[in-house]
């Protein structure tokens, strides 16, 4: 995906003391899926994507990734225009 420095670009920005390459592969793509859904598909709402990414962070990765993929994609929402963020 082309589109992969931009989002790697934000999600670094947002995670703070951490380098992409440190961060868990299903972790780091997980971010990145959720953060392309929340820029490109407006119509679904910050809340369900970001709880989706938890589920799936529940599911496939260590315990520690759900909180430290909540925080990650919650700044990134509150970063977001309003009429993007809005839960």
């Amino acid at each position: 995906m082309a589109e992969v420095g931009e989002l790697d670009r934000r999600i670094r920005e947002h995670a703070e003391h951490w380098r992409l390459e440190r961060m868990a592969a299903v972790d780091r793509n997980l971010l990145r899926l959720a953060l392309f859904e929340l820029l490109h598909y407006p119509e679904t709402p910050p809340a369900v994507v970001i709880n989706e990414a938890l589920e799936i962070a529940r599911r496939f990765s260590d315990k520690d990734s759900v909180d430290f993929v909540n925080g990650v994609l919650d700044a990134i929402r509150t970063s977001l225009p309003s009429s993007k963020s809005e839960t």
